[in-house]
């Protein structure tokens, strides 16, 4: 970013490199603040006619350019002087003083106007190393926005006692200052082949900073359509602007993968980083990624939202989002980016999974680890929920190993699962009520007051979900049928015929989470990677299902009862106390 700021609609991006103010006075001139302060009084104009009428009468001018810098004036006055002084100064203030009330409720207004935009504070490093060698870039980028937060607040504080004559009684440490912060750094990386080379110049997040509570309103709720194959490759005739994209380096699993982003979907990118692992600069410089997604690109010739491109010349898998309205919704950044995954783990003989996969250790010593496989709304994340809940009662310890997508392997001491991401993306209705705003210094929420309000948490560790955990039961996660003598809430299959059929159908009662409704079926409840690579999946599939029998993993299916009205909560609590049960009776 080489513009000291950039304005959208609803985003403010801050160079603190050429933009900083460590003084009211500087503050007060900067070019930002007037910017924010001409678009205040053209909401106004627009949104409260009254009000802004009220002002302009006040103030003796309707010129857009005197009534700007007439209050530019009126606050750096007020910076130094009490407001019954002004007259004193100037007499034209004393109009301006009578009414005080209205400047109470205009600079209160401007301060949450400020505070209604997602603000962002970018350090750029001047070049390649100076981010990571020298010390006072790292210790810029922790201090910048505590700085900026105290001088706003210091601002507002200032200039609301001088206007009122009354002193604050109530201090609101509001976060004035950024949502979010990047420290960036260009870096060189193994490009492939000149294709690529329209990346070469967009900056890595080095370093992020996340500033809680942290709400976003994307303009999309769920994910719609499929994700489409193309026959070349997206990125041949690209142009991007440097200057309006960012790169999240992202360790997903054991890949890495390069995530551009365009700044008009920085919410979603820079929500990444409670999401997946962030590289580090040894792993990149040098290095030639595994896969490739440009998130937010000019619209694509063929009908779609997401696509993906298999090079093969460059042993790279390149995915693709267009940067529109229709797009503005996590679960497209995210399952494209797993959809990236799924492909070459099935290129490497590993089998992906959509589901959830733990290592629950029980009071009494005895321990499993669990992999429940299932489609959005299956209650895979639900269960691992109620695990959460009971852990007073029952565990000693648990370990998430991937609460959305993994992949399975096998070596000598067995068949093992692994994960990619450190944190979730889940509803917050299927979360137990309070708990996620109990994380609230760690979780970012996206839309709460909709329909499939969305929380990004962390809940792993990267050592962890890459460590290889041997797996002991594999289960379907069957959210549609009642729990009975003859449908146990756990029930295993004998075979690996009979198993296989139950998870090619893929069957689950749609929530709401997608387009779909009603009982649907998805392949292997997977439709990232597996339906597009569908031979050489159900090869996998078979070899790994003939092996989990042979090896003594347990097959079979839960019912958390998720879609069934009236068991959202109690479903998967009951499931996880038979699995409980289960792993008690297994380790006797």
């Amino acid at each position: 970013m080489q513009a000291p700021y950039f304005v959208s609609q609803r985003k403010i991006f801050i160079n603190s490199g050429k933009l900083y103010c460590d003084t009211p006075e500087k503050l007060l001139k900067s070019p930002l603040f007037e910017e924010i302060l001409r678009r205040y009084l053209r909401h106004l104009r627009k949104k409260n006619t009254l009000r802004y009428e009220e002002i302009v009468a006040n103030l003796g001018t309707r010129d857009e350019e005197r009534l700007r810098a007439k209050i530019l004036l009126f606050f750096k006055l007020l910076m130094l002087h009490r407001a019954e002084e002004l007259p004193e100064l100037n007499p034209e203030w004393q109009p301006v003083i009578e009414a005080r009330c209205l400047w109470r409720e205009f600079v209160e207004g401007f301060y949450n106007f400020w505070r209604s935009f997602e603000r962002y504070l970018i350090l750029p490093a001047v070049a390649e190393g100076v981010a990571g060698k020298s010390s006072l870039y790292k210790a810029s980028f922790v201090n910048l926005n505590e700085e900026l937060k105290g001088l706003i607040l210091r601002v507002y504080r200032t200039i609301s006692t001088n206007l009122t004559g009354e002193a604050i009684r109530v201090y609101r440490q509001l976060p004035a200052g950024a949502n979010l912060g990047a420290l960036t750094e260009p870096i060189s990386w193994e490009i492939p082949s000149q294709e690529y080379s329209v990346l070469a110049e967009i900056p890595f997040i080095r370093y992020a900073l996340l500033e809680p509570p942290i709400i976003f309103y994307p303009r999309q709720i769920r994910r719609q359509g499929a994700f489409v194959e193309l026959s070349y490759n997206p990125l041949a005739k690209l142009r991007l602007d440097p200057e309006e994209w960012f790169c999240y380096p992202a360790k997903v699993g054991p890949l890495l993968i390069f995530i551009y982003f365009w700044r008009e979907f920085a919410s979603l990118g820079f929500s990444l980083a409670n999401l997946f692992e962030l590289a580090d600069k040894i792993e990149i410089q040098g290095a030639r990624p595994d896969a490739i997604l440009i998130f937010g690109g000019p619209r694509l010739p063929e009908e779609g939202i997401s696509f993906f491109y298999e090079d093969r010349e460059n042993d790279l898998v390149v995915g693709y989002v267009i940067g529109e309205e229709i797009a503005d919704y996590f679960g497209y950044l995210k399952k494209t980016t797993l959809t990236l995954h799924n492909i070459i783990m099935i290129r490497q003989g590993r089998l992906p999974l959509h589901g959830a996969g733990v290592h629950i250790v029980l009071k009494d010593g005895s321990r499993a680890t669990l992999v429940i496989v299932g489609d959005s709304g299956a209650g895979k994340s639900e269960t691992l929920e109620a695990f959460r809940l009971l852990s007073e009662d029952y565990l000693s310890d648990m370990i998430v190993i991937f609460d959305d997508m993994g992949s399975i392997s096998e070596d000598a001491e067995g068949l093992k699962c692994y994960g990619t991401e450190i944190g979730a993306f889940v509803r917050l209705d299927d979360l137990s009520p309070g708990y996620a705003f109990s994380e609230i210094d760690r979780s970012i929420f996206m839309n709460p007051h909709l329909t499939n309000a969305r929380v990004v948490i962390p809940v792993a560790y990267y050592h962890r979900i890459v460590q290889g955990f041997k797996v002991d039961l594999f289960l379907y996660a069957n959210n549609y049928e009642e729990v009975s003598k003859a449908r146990p809430a756990v029930e295993f299959f004998e075979d690996p015929e009979t198993a296989l059929s139950v998870f090619r159908a893929g069957a689950r009662m749609a929530k709401g989470t997608t387009d779909e409704k009603g009982l649907v079926h998805t392949y292997f409840a997977n439709p990232f990677g597996a339906p597009q690579r569908r031979e050489a999946h159900e090869k996998l599939a078979r070899r790994y299902f003939e092996a989990m029998f042979a090896r003594g993993v347990r097959v079979g299916q839960i019912r958390t009862r998720l879609a069934l009205e009236g068991y959202e909560q109690e479903g998967p609590k009951e499931a996880a106390r038979a699995l409980f049960d289960l792993i008690r009776e297994i380790r006797k």
